[in-house]
């Protein structure tokens, strides 16, 4: 992903050795001896680092680079149940008057609650702003009505107003029209919010966006409600594609000043607390804030979810850019207080992050979700700290699903190939064994549950059985699930440790490596982390080791 990258100077150091002297550097993959201060080579004959694997294989990178992103978003709703609503839908019928919105915006919060001092970032290129991922197809595949509203269809074949998929389905229309320049694709996002607008709940001097339904969230014992209801989520939602539609200037003044009242509207509902409803604010008996996207009864039954948070706090930002309002720099330095606060509850090592904090469910969908959430966060704070937890969330369970076919490098000699249970339980085995090193195509990369990374291969001998990924004599080619940082981040090369890095040529060529060793701490900046011929790596920027990718099971990055 390009991009202008701002000067972070405390960062700007290149390779330096905290202790004093430096070890050298030995080329081992041709090429000829750079020292990077004064010393000793670290090691003049070192051991060949590819295990018999070709060199052609191993230090060359096939294709393009591909980026990680959000490429779908499941309904929050599948897992529960929808049924009519209890309870009239208390729709606004009135025509919005924008500057009485304005003047109901309350100008203090509803509450304290913990901050850090984490700041909104404003100077973010484009298309690492908030719901910059999806796009959409002109032809919709999916339930809208003639007006080319989404909508949903509950069980009972009854068909509803959904503000989460209208809200988001709009955002990728706009996000659409951003990348063709087609007005189709904004007259279907401006569908999406005359449709909002036109179903609001106006309450306590703010404006909701109502679930039309009763709804029961299954194994989310807390999620009970009653229709109409509402969703921090949705209301964060709300400003974020409100606030976006606003600040687009080929759209009618009038309709970017009633965007702006919509937004403005939603906002307000941030600044409710629950000393009435509907509210979708809280804070925890901790004092930590909560935008819930499930309130329960109370704010102590409310679900804690994670995602929806997430979701929330991009609306906030994106309010901030509109309105530069202070409360909403507030509200954003408390809302990522707490998400790291409470990223351990969530966390679920090893394996599959879970969805909520009382309800130890993990859920592969939206683990994905928290991975790339916190990733955007770093863009959007400057917080080191998103970007570590994003990383250590992909390091526990990987997204499998890669986004094309690619191949799977093994070294000469024999591999065990394996079948699973859901359990992670050996079903079956069997021996491959190859002459030379060879290749299979794949599509996933998962961790078996309890057990390492594995490749499913798709054809030839191997296919529908697994092989564990094992560098040099098994890895995935090429580069994969490419996170870009901003600003850039540092890697620590411990003291005392020789670490061979990598510099990868493309289109059959060899690349080459470089052995290091430090007398001290030695810090590079990186801008890059990837899955690079199998194994997650950063980028180093700057330095004798610029352009050479470092292993991260070998250097310490920032954020923890």
């Amino acid at each position: 992903m390009a991009g202008k990258r701002r000067a972070d100077v405390s960062r700007r150091r290149l390779i330096r050795a905290a202790g004093g002297t430096v070890a050298g550097v030995a080329v081992v993959g041709g090429g000829t001896v750079t020292a990077m201060a004064t010393g000793v080579l670290d090691d003049p004959t070192p051991v060949d680092p590819f295990a018999g694997m070709p060199k052609s294989l191993a230090l060359d990178l096939p294709g393009q680079p591909h980026y990680a992103g959000l490429t779908e978003l499941p309904d929050p709703l599948a897992e529960g149940t929808v049924t009519a609503p209890s309870r009239r839908i208390p729709y606004e019928t009135a025509m919005p008057n924008p500057s009485a919105v304005a003047a109901a915006v309350p100008t203090t919060l509803p509450f304290t609650f913990k901050m850090s001092g984490y700041r909104i970032v404003e100077d973010v290129p484009d298309e690492m702003q908030p719901w910059r991922d999806l796009i959409v197809p002109r032809v919709d595949t999916g339930l809208h009505d003639a007006a080319g509203v989404r909508m949903f269809k509950a069980a009972n074949g009854r068909v509803y107003n959904h503000p989460v998929a209208q809200l988001q389905y709009g955002l990728s229309n706009l996000n659409t029209w951003r990348r063709t320049r087609d007005s189709f694709y904004l007259d279907r996002a401006r569908a999406q919010a005359e449709r909002l607008i036109d179903t609001r709940v106006e309450a306590r001097g703010a404006w909701y966006f109502p679930y039309p339904f009763d709804y029961s969230g299954g194994a989310h014992t807390s999620v009970r409600y009653t229709g109409p209801w509402y969703s921090g989520m949705a209301q964060g939602e709300a400003l974020s594609f409100f606030a976006q539609l606003a600040q687009i200037d080929i759209i009618p003044e009038d309709a970017r000043t009633l965007y702006k009242a919509a937004a403005d509207g939603a906002f307000g509902s941030m600044l409710r607390g629950t000393d009435g409803k509907p509210w979708v604010v809280a804070k925890d008996s901790k004092g930590y804030l909560w935008i819930q996207e499930y309130p329960g009864a109370t704010p102590e039954t409310s679900d804690f979810t994670y995602n929806g948070f997430l979701f929330a706090l991009l609306g906030l930002w994106d309010y901030f850019k509109l309105t530069g309002n202070p409360l909403a720099q507030q509200l954003f330095d408390g809302s990522l207080t707490t998400i790291y606060a409470h990223f351990t509850p969530i966390r679920n090592k090893g394996w599959i992050s879970y969805y909520c904090v009382p309800h130890r469910l993990p859920n592969d969908k939206y683990h994905n979700i928290h991975i790339e959430l916190l990733r955007q966060m770093q863009w959007l704070s400057g917080s080191t700290r998103s970007a570590y937890l994003s990383d250590v969330l992909m390091d526990d369970y990987p997204t499998p699903k890669m986004p094309v076919s690619g191949n799977v490098a093994m070294a000469a000699g024999t591999h065990t190939l394996y079948r699973f249970d859901g359990n992670g339980a050996v079903t079956a085995t069997k021996k491959l064994t190859v002459n030379s090193a060879t290749q299979a195509p794949t599509k996933t990369r998962v961790r078996i549950k309890g057990r390492g990374v594995h490749y499913l291969i798709t054809a030839g001998t191997a296919k529908d059985w697994y092989i564990a990924e094992s560098f040099p004599r098994v890895f995935l080619r090429g580069q994969w699930f490419t996170s870009t940082y901003m600003p850039r981040r540092v890697a620590t090369f411990p003291k005392g440790i020789s670490i061979t890095c990598y510099k990868f040529a493309t289109n059959g060529a060899t690349g080459a490596t470089k052995t290091v060793k430090f007398a001290g701490d030695s810090n590079a900046p990186f801008d890059v982390r990837a899955i690079v011929n199998g194994r997650p790596m950063v980028r180093i920027t700057a330095g004798a080791l610029k352009d050479y990718w470092a292993p991260c099971s070998q250097v310490l990055t920032d954020g923890r």
